[in-house]
C-alpha cells in the first residue's frame, strides 16, 4: 500500500483510549490507505455518512435490534477518543471509503440471548473480542481469555489498566505520536503470542467472527488491491492475518441463523461507557480518557483545575495554591512509581490529600461527576428512528423537556397547560414501560395539584422506545392500545384497577370504556375481601384525580360504591374468622386503606356510605372475636372521625386490656389504636386517661407474658418520635398523683387552661388549611 507495507495495514486496538484513538489516526496519516473497514456490523454502513453530520456528537451507539422483536438488540458504542471514531471520522474527511466488515447483526441477533439487550464491544472490538451476542457457539464451561491481563501480569503489573496507560496512553513523544506503527505492531505480536499459548479462548463465535472479517477484507482486495487499512480488536489481527482459504471461512458462515434487522444511531453516556454500568469491553474512567483526548497539554493541570471548580461548586475551600501543590505532589508520585506521567491513580491520590483533607467523601463526588461522568451524546434529527421515537422528540421539544444523564427534579403545577402536558407524557411513557420520570415524593406542597418527577435518561430507553412502537405511531395511541391491551390481559381486580388509575393519570380517556369493562367484569366475580379492600384505594384516588384534572371518571364512582357496599358486608365475617398475626396485620392495612378510600368517595352518595362503614367499625370494635389489633383500629378510626366519645373509648379499651384478655391479644389492640405513624403517641400525651389504662394493665401483665409481649409493645412505641417519647417517659415518672396513676379526671396538664377557649382557636382554622392544603390546594 502507500505506506509501503506488503499486504494490507492491520491496526489492532483496544477501545475507548485516547492514545489509541491518536495512534489510529497517525498511522492513517503515514500509510494514506484507499479505503477503512472497521470492526462493526455492516448493516451500519448505510448510516455511516452521518457521523460527519454536525449534529452529531459522541458518545452515541450503533443500535441494531430484530425488526420483529426490538427487545432483541445490541449496540456499539462510540466516543470521541475510541479509534474506530477516530478511523471514521479520518476517512470521512479525506473522502475514503469506510466500511463495517464484522459478523452482521442479522445472525448476531438471531442468537437467543435470552430476550437481554447487550452491548456490543463497539464499532471494532477490544483487545479480548468483546462484542454483541457474547457466548454465541461458546464450549460450555469456557472462560473467555482476558489478553490486558495476562499481558500486564507478564510485565509485572497488577492493574491492566495502568499498564495500558503506561505503553499506550501516556507515552507521549516516545510512543505512538512517534512511531505510529510502532504499538499497533507491537501489539499483534503480543496477540499472537496469546493465541499459540491459549487457542481462541474457547469461543466459536470469535472463530465466525473472524471467518466473516476475512471475507470481506477479501472483498476489499479485490476492490482496492492491498491498499486499505483494518481497524480491529487486537486479539483479531493474528487471524486476519493468517493465511486460510476461503473455502473453509465460508464452511464456518453456511447455515448460520437469520433474522431481519433494523438499525440507527442513539445517544449514549459516559456512564454507560464505564465498566460498572454493566459494559463487557467499557473502561473505568471514560470522563479521564475524554479529558485526556481533549486536553492536547498540560493535561494533569487542566484536569487538577476541573476538580477544583467541582469542589467550589459544593462550597469547598479550594484555592490556585491547593491546585498547584496537587500537580507538584502527582507528579513526585508518578516519579517514584517510574511513570511516565502521573496516571489516574496518582491524580487521584494527590487530590484526596490536597484538596479533601484525606477524605473519601468528596473524593467520590469526583469520581462521580469527573472520572465518569454523565456526558450525554446527541444524534442529528435526519437518523433513522421509529415513528414513536419520533412522536417522542417533538413532544420533548414542544414541551421543553431536554433528555439528560443526569438526575433531574421536575416540579410540575398541574393547573398550568405546559405542566399538565408534561405530566400526561411522563405518565402514558410509564405506561409504555418507558421510565424516563419515576415520580417521587415532593418537598414541598402535598396538595393534589402537584406533582414531582425524577428524570433521567439512559440510552437503553431507545430500545424500549422501539419495543413500545408495535402498539402505536404516537405516544398517547401506543399508551391507549397498550392500556386496553393490559386491561384484557389482567389476572387480578387489583392489576384493573392500578390500570384505571394510571390511565386517569395519563390521560387515556379512550382506553377507559375498555378498562371499565373489565374492571366491572372482575369486580363481579371477586369474592374474597381482602382484594376488594386492596381494589378500592386505587379506585378512591383515580376519582379525586379524575376530578383535579378535569377528566371525567363518573363511571368509575358506580363501580367503587359497589365495591365499598361488598367490603361492609364481606369485612366483619372475614375479620372473625380465626386470623393468624400475620392475616391480622394484613387486614388491619386494609381496613385503613377503605377508611381512607371512603373519605375520598365525596360524589358517591358519600354520607350513607360513611354510615354504613361506621357502623362496620363499631362492630369490628366491639367483637371478641375479632383479633385485638383490628378491634384497637376499628375504635381508632372511630375516635378520630368524632364517632366514638372518650368514656366509650376507654370503656372498650378498659375490657380489652382486662386480666381477662390474653396478653398477646391486648398488645395487639394497643398496637392497633396507638401504633406509631397514625399520631397514638400524640395522642397519649393529651389524653392522661388513656396513658393511664395502658400503664396499670403493662403493671399487671405477668413476668413470663410480659416477655411475650414485649416485641408488640416495642413496635408500638418504638414508632413514636423522640420528643412524644420523652414526653410520656415524663408523664409515667411522674407517677400518681402528677401523672397517669394520679391524674384528676378532666384536669388540664400543666400550662393549659381548664377549658377550650373557642375564639383563640377559631384564630388558626386559616393558616392550618393554608399549612394542610399548600397554595391553591
Amino acid at each position: 500500500m502507500s505506506g509501503g507495507t506488503a499486504g494490507p495495514l492491520l491496526l489492532g486496538v483496544r477501545h475507548h483510549g485516547p492514545g489509541s484513538a491518536r495512534a489510529v489516526r497517525a498511522a492513517l496519516d503515514a500509510a494514506r490507505p484507499a479505503a477503512v473497514l472497521i470492526e462493526g456490523p455492516p448493516e451500519g454502513d448505510a448510516l455511516l455518512p452521518l457521523a460527519a453530520d454536525p449534529g452529531m456528537r459522541p458518545p452515541v451507539a450503533l443500535l441494531a435490534h430484530a425488526a420483529d422483536d426490538p427487545g432483541r438488540a445490541a449496540f456499539w458504542p462510540l466516543a470521541d477518543f475510541s479509534p474506530e471514531w477516530a478511523a471514521i471520522r479520518w476517512a470521512q474527511e479525506r473522502e475514503v471509503p469506510v466500511r463495517f466488515i464484522d459478523l452482521p447483526a442479522a445472525h448476531s441477533l438471531a442468537v437467543p440471548e435470552d430476550g437481554e439487550t447487550v452491548e456490543g464491544g463497539g464499532a471494532g472490538g477490544d483487545p479480548d473480542g468483546e462484542g454483541p451476542g457474547e457466548g454465541y457457539g461458546a464450549a460450555p464451561g469456557s472462560v473467555r481469555l482476558d489478553p490486558l491481563g495476562v499481558l500486564a501480569e507478564t510485565a509485572g503489573y497488577e492493574d491492566p489498566e495502568r499498564w495500558w496507560e503506561d505503553v499506550v496512553e501516556h507515552r507521549g513523544g516516545a510512543g505512538p505520536a512517534a512511531d505510529p506503527l510502532g504499538v499497533f505492531e507491537a501489539l499483534g505480536e503480543a496477540m499472537g503470542a496469546l493465541r499459540e499459548e491459549y487457542g481462541a479462548g474457547g469461543h466459536h463465535r470469535d472463530l465466525v467472527r473472524e471467518a466473516y472479517m476475512r471475507q470481506r477484507m477479501r472483498a476489499a482486495r479485490r476492490e482496492f488491491g492491498e491498499d486499505y487499512a483494518v481497524v480491529c480488536g487486537a486479539w483479531h489481527v493474528p487471524a486476519l492475518r493468517a493465511k486460510t482459504t476461503a473455502a473453509a471461512d465460508k464452511a464456518l458462515l453456511t447455515g448460520l441463523p437469520r433474522v431481519k434487522v433494523e438499525t440507527t444511531w442513539v445517544p449514549w453516556t459516559h456512564r454507560r461507557l464505564a465498566r460498572a454500568g454493566g459494559y463487557g469491553a467499557g473502561i473505568t474512567s471514560p470522563g479521564w480518557y475524554a479529558h485526556l483526548f481533549a486536553a492536547r497539554d498540560r493535561p494533569v493541570e487542566r484536569w487538577l483545575t476541573k476538580v477544583a471548580g467541582l469542589l467550589r461548586e459544593e462550597d469547598r475551600h479550594v484555592s490556585p495554591a491547593h491546585v498547584i501543590e496537587a500537580v507538584r505532589l502527582a507528579d513526585t508520585l508518578a516519579a517514584m512509581r517510574g511513570r511516565p506521567v502521573p496516571g489516574l491513580t496518582e491524580t487521584l491520590e494527590a487530590v484526596r490529600s490536597v484538596m479533601c483533607d484525606g477524605s473519601d467523601i468528596p473524593l467520590a463526588l469526583i469520581e462521580d461527576r469527573l472520572v465518569v461522568g454523565d456526558v450525554l451524546g446527541e444524534v442529528p434529527d435526519t437518523a433513522p428512528v421509529v415513528p414513536l421515537q419520533r412522536d417522542l422528540t417533538r413532544q420533548q421539544r414542544s414541551l421543553r423537556i431536554k433528555p439528560e444523564a443526569q438526575d433531574r427534579e421536575l416540579e410540575l403545577d398541574l393547573r398550568k397547560d405546559t405542566d399538565a402536558a408534561k405530566s400526561l407524557l411522563l405518565h402514558r411513557l410509564r405506561l409504555l414501560g418507558i421510565d424516563w420520570g419515576v415520580p417521587t415524593a415532593s418537598r414541598g406542597s402535598t396538595g393534589t395539584f402537584r406533582e414531582t418527577w425524577r428524570l433521567r435518561w439512559e440510552p437503553e430507553l431507545a430500545v424500549r422506545v422501539a419495543e413500545a412502537g408495535i402498539w402505536g405511531t404516537t405516544v398517547l395511541g401506543a399508551a391507549t392500545a397498550r392500556a386496553e391491551a393490559d386491561a384484557a390481559g389482567a389476572g387480578e381486580l387489583g392489576e384493573v384497577t392500578a390500570l384505571a388509575e394510571r390511565c386517569l393519570l395519563a390521560g387515556l380517556s379512550g382506553a377507559l370504556p375498555a378498562v371499565l369493562r373489565a374492571l366491572a367484569d372482575r369486580a363481579a366475580l371477586d369474592t374474597d375481601v381482602a382484594g376488594l379492600a386492596k381494589a378500592l384505594p386505587a379506585l378512591a384516588r383515580s376519582l379525586r384525580y379524575g376530578d383535579v384534572r378535569g377528566t371525567d371518571a363518573a363511571a368509575l364512582g358506580t363501580v367503587a360504591a359497589g365495591l365499598a357496599e361488598r367490603i361492609c358486608v364481606a369485612l366483619p365475617p372475614a375479620c372473625a374468622a380465626g386470623l393468624d398475626a400475620d392475616a391480622a396485620q394484613e387486614l388491619r392495612g386494609h381496613v385503613d386503606g377503605v377508611h381512607g378510600a371512603i373519605g375520598l368517595l365525596e360524589a358517591v352518595d358519600a354520607d350513607g356510605l360513611r354510615e354504613r362503614w361506621a357502623a362496620v367499625l363499631r362492630t369490628l370494635a366491639g367483637r371478641d372475636t375479632v383479633p385485638g389489633l383490628i378491634r384497637g383500629r376499628a375504635a381508632r378510626l372511630l375516635l378520630d372521625d368524632g364517632r366514638l366519645p372518650p368514656e366509650e373509648t376507654a370503656r372498650l379499651m378498659g375490657l380489652s386490656l382486662s386480666p381477662a384478655c390474653a396478653p398477646a391479644d391486648a398488645a395487639g389492640w394497643i398496637e392497633g389504636f396507638a401504633g406509631g405513624g397514625s399520631g397514638g403517641g400524640t395522642l397519649l400525651v393529651h389524653d392522661e386517661r388513656l396513658l393511664g389504662l395502658i400503664d396499670g394493665w403493662l403493671v399487671s401483665v405477668p413476668e413470663r407474658a410480659f416477655v411475650d409481649v414485649l416485641p408488640l409493645l416495642r413496635r408500638t412505641f418504638g414508632g413514636y418520635e423522640a420528643g412524644v417519647r420523652r414526653s410520656l417517659g415524663e408523664l409515667v415518672r411522674r407517677g400518681p398523683g402528677g401523672g397517669p396513676a394520679g391524674a384528676r379526671a378532666g384536669a388540664a396538664p400543666a400550662g393549659f387552661g381548664s377549658e377550650l377557649d373557642p375564639v383563640r382557636a377559631d384564630a388558626v382554622v386559616d393558616l392550618v388549611h393554608l399549612l394542610l392544603a399548600g397554595p391553591g390546594g
